[in-house]
Parts: C-alpha cells; structure tokens; sequence
C-alpha cells in the first residue's frame, strides 16, 4: 500500500471518530425528582440507567452503540482509496442502468422466490447462466447501485454489494436479486463480469470454513457469491490488504483512545 494511501485512510478514519464524538458530546438530561413525562420513539427511554450512571459512562454506552452501527459506511471509503492504487477504475455508489428484458425479470423473480422457500439451492454461476440465457436486448429500465465497483487493469469488472457479516433472510434474498440484475442489465457473464456480497470481516474468525450465520449459509452461495474478510480485502487491494486495512484501524484506535475517552467522559 502506497504511503500517501495510507495517510489518506487514517485522516479519513480519524475524522468519522471525530464527527461521531462531536455528536455524543451533548450533556445528557438525567431525571430528578418530580421529573416526567419525557418520552423515546425509539423505546431508548431508560430512566434507572439514566439516574445511576455518570454521564460520561451513558454517552460512552451511546457512542459504542452508534459507532457499531455506522462502522460499516467507513468500510467502503477504505476499500476504495486501496483499490485506486491496484485496479484502473475504484468508485462507490456506482450506477448501473441498462433494459431487461420481460423474460430475465422473470426468471430473477422465480429464482428469489425459490431460494426463499429453501426448496432448491443452486450453485450462484448457475444462476448467472440462467439469467443471461434470457437477457436480450430491449424490455424494461433498470437501475441498480453498487456499493463498490472496480475495473482491474486488465479489463475485468467487479461489482460489490458491501453489507453486514450476519444478513438477515430478507438482505440475502435483495443481495442476490441486485447482483443478478447486474448480470441482466451488463449482458456479460464472469469472468469478464463479476458481482460479490462483500463482508469486510468474519464475526466467527479469520477462516471462511468457520464463518456459521445460518441465514448466509443457507440463502446464498458462500463458495461464488460470498467473499468475506481477507479474501474481500485481498481482491480490492491485492495480497496483505487484510492485515494492512486491519493494522490501520488498530493505528488510529490507539492513537485516538484516549483522547476519545477524555471528549466523551470529561465532555471537553
């Protein structure tokens, strides 16, 4: 990895930190007596806690739980700036629109409807090639997002949905609907074109054959459509990216450690 890449990853991971700090650093209201009232549309109401804990202990409880859920959006961004020293083309968000026709519409809802039922579970090139078998040109307009697209430089193209390590039935299922609909929007099979569901870490450890979230393993095809943790990281950025990305992270987290627990705990 480039010096000047990795400086950009810091300052870009430094800053979400910040900006996430910035936003829990508001003094918290914590009940007093003859206080009421008050109410949470999301059910976060929690006046026991409220009343006992330090505020500095509740906004770090606060901070932790934000930072779980918007970790996933720094991902991306990281995947992107390794990518642009590998590959000859790294964007995020990248649309792709194109016709498809009545006949591959419909097949991609019969294959999402017969996964969901768990009556048949297809290798995912097979269902590559059901889809292009029926894409001809003219039908209807399609649009679909990718999370990551990169382009190496020999000319392949790679479309990543970059999405949670334990997906739910229902994010299986859209996954895999919006990587065929590339297919059927493109009109090019593997391996010219390729599209992954991307995990940027295995919650269950550093091995692929350890990795046991039962909706994954069952919804969707983990050995051709699922790439998780070094084996994603290694594609965008070549061999070593995983413990690069990995060592970086470990960086800035001991850089701004303390200075997150003084911000938050002290609110200075």
């Amino acid at each position: 990895m480039k010096q000047e890449t990795r400086h950009k990853i810091k300052g870009f991971l430094e800053g979400f930190i910040q900006g996430l700090i910035e936003e829990h650093k508001q003094p918290i209201t914590k009940p007093t007596h003859g206080i009421s009232g008050r109410a949470s549309k999301k059910g976060n109401f929690k006046p026991f806690h409220e009343a006992l804990l330090p505020e500095g202990i509740l906004r770090i409880n606060r901070f932790e739980r934000s930072f779980s859920t918007k970790l996933g959006t720094t991902f991306e961004e990281v995947a992107r700036l390794i990518a642009q020293d590998y590959h000859a083309e790294a964007k995020r968000g990248y649309v792709v629109r194109g016709n498809v026709s009545t006949e591959a519409i419909r097949i991609i809802e019969n294959i999402i409807n017969t996964i969901g039922s768990g009556r048949v579970k297809k290798d995912f090139p097979d269902l590559i090639n059901e889809v292009l078998g029926t894409s001809t040109a003219g039908g209807e307009t399609r649009t679909r997002i990718a999370d990551l697209y990169l382009k190496s430089r020999t000319g392949k193209e790679y479309y990543f949905e970059i999405k949670s390590p334990k997906p739910n039935k229902g994010q299986c299922l859209e996954a895999t609907d919006r990587l065929l609909q590339i297919y059927a929007i493109r009109r090019i099979a593997p391996p010219q074109l390729n599209t992954f569901y991307a995990m940027a870490y295995n919650p269950y450890g550093d091995n692929k054959n350890e990795y046991n979230h039962s909706f994954a393993k069952n919804y969707m095809d983990l050995k051709n459509q699922v790439l998780i943790g070094k084996e994603f990281w290694d594609l965008v950025g070549g061999v070593g990216s995983y413990e690069e990305v990995l060592a970086i992270y470990q960086e800035v987290g001991k850089e701004k450690g303390p200075d997150m627990l003084d911000q938050l705990a002290l609110n200075y």
